[in-house]
């Protein structure tokens, strides 16, 4: 079994609910606490186990806005739990969750240094690391309803752009969309082979340039725009 996300791209508005979710659940949870720096300060911080990365794809008016989430990739061959001389970070076997045991931890800063993702960030209080768990603590409670027993970003995300699942099972539902819709692993070319996977924007048909300056346009834009929107 190897447990993960499968985040649709073409989905995700950026409205960040997964990260707050997450922060709030995880602030309780098995590395918790999730320290906040000046939270009310000039320069608030702290640390976040979701992040969303946003960025601009083509040229007006054929442009769109990609909100891109990130958090630990629980790779399988994962550089972060090689590098740990304590053995705080390690991958669990039987559902290939990577860990960080706070006991263990003397923040080295080593695994941090060895993901590419930007996955790890140090607690500066605790002096430990701490990373996504997947809500390890969530999906595995029987004192939950098995329908809840998901991570809190997948829980809360209102656009459902966020699904979670066994990857090594061919007849999941992360599984046949991943097949369905090409989805795709970040970076594979490192060979750390993460778990979780995205699935690409779709192709919107290209809107004619030529006519940007003629009357009626505009409204015409307009009402694409909300076709897509109530897709």
């Amino acid at each position: 079994m190897r447990l993960g996300l499968v985040i649709d791209l073409d989905v995700c508005v950026g409205c960040h609910a997964c990260a707050i979710a997450c922060k709030e659940w995880n602030a309780s949870g098995t590395t918790a606490p999730l320290t906040d720096y000046q939270p009310y300060g000039a320069e608030p911080s702290g640390v976040w186990f979701n992040r969303i990365r946003s960025y601009e794809v083509g040229e007006y008016p054929n442009n769109k806005t990609i909100n891109f989430p990130m958090s630990c990739m629980h790779c399988e061959d994962a550089d972060c739990v090689t590098v740990c001389p304590t053995g705080a970070s390690y991958k669990r076997a039987e559902d290939g969750i990577v860990l960080v045991d706070q006991n263990k931890c003397m923040g080295c800063n080593y695994c941090s240094w060895a993901c590419p993702y930007g996955a790890r960030e140090l607690d500066r209080e605790s002096g430990t690391m701490k990373k996504c768990t997947l809500c390890v603590d969530r999906i595995y409670d029987l004192q939950i309803p098995i329908e809840e027993r998901q991570p809190a970003c997948v829980l809360t995300c209102p656009a459902h752009a966020r699904m979670f699942g066994d990857l090594d099972d061919p007849g999941s539902a992360v599984s046949g969309v991943i097949r369905e819709r090409g989805g795709y692993q970040l970076m594979p070319e490192l060979g750390y082979n993460p778990t979780n996977h995205y699935l690409p924007v779709r192709k919107a048909k290209p809107i004619p340039t030529e006519n940007l300056g003629k009357p009626g346009f505009k409204d015409k834009i307009k009402g694409i725009a909300n076709r897509i929107v109530k897709r």
